[in-house]
């Protein structure tokens, strides 16, 4: 019987490849970053590790501009960051 592959998807904060249901993906739409749980949210999708040194990381790398071709602001990335406080127990 063929296995089924495991879907990978890169970190764009420490750039490493790990399988997508243990990364968190963030959408972009319309100017609006938000969490996407569900990954079925439209617009541009970026993932990101589930610990605060990812989220740094990918902040002073400007990743999250480069990922979704926009500039974002700090007010986005500092409810970006309240939102996966809240949800995933991320400390900062």
């Amino acid at each position: 019987m063929k296995q089924k592959k495991t879907p990978m998807r890169r970190c764009i904060g420490c750039m490493e490849s790990k399988p997508k249901r243990e990364l968190i993906r963030i959408a972009s739409s319309e100017g609006a970053l938000r969490l996407d749980p569900t990954g079925k949210a439209n617009g541009r999708g970026a993932y990101l590790c589930k610990n605060a040194e990812c989220f740094a990381k990918a902040k002073k790398r400007r990743a999250f501009s480069r990922a979704f071709g926009v500039e974002v602001t700090e007010a986005q990335l500092t409810r970006l960051l309240g939102d996966l406080e809240e949800v995933f127990d991320i400390e900062h």
